[in-house]
């Protein structure tokens, strides 16, 4: 039997074949195939004598024939998966069981150990430069475009998991979608301790976005308190999970939060719409489901783990191959406006403008808002005849557009290449993968229209989708397609969404209201890093405990929670030993997303600093979207100037602050 070679033996002969000239790319390409080369993949000195390409100009055409052939592969399979969670995205009626079953089957799954087994990712690795995030950010911005293209290119082929292990990765994923999606609280059932109902008849909020929205709604409203203290406890039960079963999406019984006491609804209290369920009244709490949903992210993760030795653990290839950004510089960051002498004085206007003693839900203060003072009523009346149905949003897309700063030309083909659904959850972006696909905003919409919750929603979706049309339509390599990572994404459609009141014909700030934004900015910022602190540390404790159950897992998030409560936001807000900061549903159906919350929210200022001096939020916003899926202090510094910090916003808080009305 014929020994294989060994790799310095593979090296001197293709070097002896092609000249000392291509011995580095040599080298480095055997190397790269090696690492990842299995023996059913057959005959390792046959494949790299074969496909190794000397010739610059068969370099480019292969690249470009990849580029187009990948982007075709991945754009159709995006769309088959998108159909064939209509159903559990979408708000198309009720759900057939087989519809959560075609929700977990991910057609892409096979793709990458395809393309392998095909040996096209083999092609890529002997004749491309995989590169590690310490060269992308050394030498990144030398890079040419043509460079980044084949960094992305080897990019996708750094790691070789099994189908079935990402198959798995994907059903905990649908399973944590649906379940979040579902998670429903009519709120006129909710009673105090007096009986009274303190929300309207047909309200039906989703955990945790609506319940947050429609606390910061209350500050207008002379009764807010009573209304926001009720939602507090609710999200407490949510994250302790001592919320009754019987109590979720169930409008046929009636639940006092703080007693925790569980009765039959009155018939008359009973809403028509109201889905038909079993009414218990023993108030047995929830199983551990949000926790055993974590725990399958968790399980999945792992069996991703050996196949990526580059990034070990889901924590390191959220942060290291995710965002491109170390997880110890994220966390600086976070911890910088964490900890920031800031915050007791913005801290100070608020309990001056509210006239009593902050409370935990003031880290949801909504202020500093252009609609603070309008009734979320108001608001609801006003979008609803506007948009009473996801179709009228979409027909109204081009003026929104041309209000935030595009010609009518480019409105116009913005929103042609973007389409509206009705959500069952709250609401997200859904990008295309290839040019000639669209992507899709999707919003709740209620049976009287979109209320102004929805409304917030769409225009920041809206954001998310401006951004993917220009970074796939737009790029010189759609190898690029993109944004450096989800913070870029989400800064992106903060733009557009500090811009709703403004769409919807309020008046333009002056001097006075962007001080208001500043403060807004950072008090938005404050509130979600020790979010995403907790998320962070709570994928920690996973890994420090693979054998947690359910329980156990509730039991480490509700302390983690209290801990970072009690260490960042006690100091100002009281509540000590709340686990409020654990309620974000991101944790359970968007694992280790967080972050890119208050990332997103430093790079949006930054981003707004650059447009405020430039004055032309269109053509800027094109301009930087459509640089692409660079590393993120490039990307920044082509886009604004200056690397991701967190100093701009900081010094102009600082500044904000000396002009601030209290």
């Amino acid at each position: 039997m014929k020994s294989s070679p060994s790799r310095p033996e593979l090296v001197a002969r293709l070097v002896a074949r092609h000249g000392e000239a291509h011995r580095a790319r040599i080298e480095r390409g055997v190397a790269q195939v090696a690492t990842l080369w299995r023996e059913e993949d057959g005959d390792l000195e046959a494949f790299v004598t074969e496909y190794f390409i000397p010739d610059e100009a068969a370099l480019d055409a292969t690249l470009a024939h990849l580029e187009q052939a990948l982007e075709q592969l991945d754009g159709h399979l995006n769309e088959v998966g998108r159909e064939l969670r209509r159903p559990t995205d979408l708000d198309l009626g009720p759900l057939l069981p087989v519809d959560a079953l075609l929700a977990t089957y991910d057609p892409s799954a096979h793709v990458t150990e395809d393309l392998f087994r095909a040996k096209v990712g083999f092609v890529a690795l002997l004749n491309f430069p995989l590169t590690t995030l310490a060269e992308r950010m050394e030498q990144g911005p030398g890079y040419t475009r043509r460079q980044w293209a084949e960094v992305r290119l080897t990019g996708r082929f750094s790691s070789r998991v099994p189908a079935e292990v990402r198959q798995e990765a994907t059903r905990a994923s649908a399973a944590a979608d649906l379940y979040i999606a579902e998670y429903n609280l009519w709120m006129h059932h909710l009673v105090d301790a007096q009986g009274r109902r303190l929300f309207p008849k047909g309200m039906r909020l989703i955990s945790h976005w609506n319940l947050r929205d429609e606390l910061k709604s209350r500050y207008a409203d002379p009764d807010g308190v009573a209304k926001q203290r009720m939602i507090i406890q609710v999200m407490s039960r949510i994250v302790t999970q001592t919320i009754p079963a019987a109590v979720i999406d169930n409008p046929r019984v009636d639940w006092d939060p703080f007693t925790n006491t569980v009765k039959a609804a009155p018939a008359e209290e009973v809403e028509a719409d109201a889905p038909q369920r079993p009414v218990a009244v023993d108030g047995a709490r929830e199983d551990d489901v949000r926790y055993a949903k974590l725990l399958a992210h968790f399980h999945a993760a792992r069996k991703v783990d050996p196949y990526v030795p580059v990034a070990p653990t889901a924590l390191a290839r959220s942060f290291e191959l995710g965002r491109e950004l170390p997880e110890a510089r994220v966390k600086a960051l976070l911890e910088q406006v964490l900890t920031s002498p800031l915050v007791p004085q913005v801290a100070k206007v608020i309990e001056q403008r509210l006239g009593r003693a902050l409370e935990p839900q003031e880290l949801w203060y909504a202020g500093f808002k252009a609609n603070a003072t309008r009734p979320e009523a108001e608001l609801d009346a006003l979008t609803r005849k506007r948009y009473p149905t996801a179709d009228a949003y979409a027909r109204d897309m081009p003026r929104l557009l041309q209000g935030l700063g595009f010609s009518k030309e480019k409105a116009t083909f913005l929103a042609e290449h973007i389409r509206v659904d009705p959500a069952r959850g709250a609401g997200h972006a859904m990008q295309a993968a290839r040019r000639g696909d669209f992507p899709r905003l999707r919003t709740r919409v209620g049976p009287g229209g979109m209320d102004y919750k929805g409304y917030n929603i769409a225009v920041h979706e809206m954001g998310h989708n401006v951004e993917q049309v220009f970074s796939l339509y737009n790029v010189d390599h759609t190898l690029l397609a993109g944004v450096p990572n989800n913070a870029f994404t989400e800064a992106l459609a903060f733009v557009f969404q500090a811009r709703d009141m403004e769409l919807l014909g309020q008046a333009k700030p002056d001097a006075a209201s962007e001080r208001e934004r500043v403060l807004n900015d950072f008090w938005q910022t404050w509130e979600i890093a020790g979010v995403a602190l907790v998320d962070i540390a709570v994928w920690h404790w996973m890994y420090e405990h693979p054998d947690a159950t359910p329980s156990s897992l509730r039991e480490a998030v509700v302390r983690i929670s209290q801990e970072t409560w009690d260490r960042y936001y006690a100091p100002v807000l009281g509540g000590q030993g709340t686990p409020l900061l654990g309620i974000y549903s991101h944790m359970i159906s968007y694992p280790l997303y967080l972050a890119d919350y208050p990332l997103g929210h430093l790079i949006a200022f930054q981003i707004e600093e650059h447009l405020r001096k430039s004055g032309k939020l269109g053509a800027e916003f094109e301009r930087m979207a459509s640089q692409g899926a660079l590393t993120p202090d490039v990307w920044m510094t082509k886009a604004t100037g200056a690397p991701v910090s967190a100093e701009p916003l900081l010094h102009a808080t600082e500044k904000a602050l000396g002009g601030v009305s209290r």
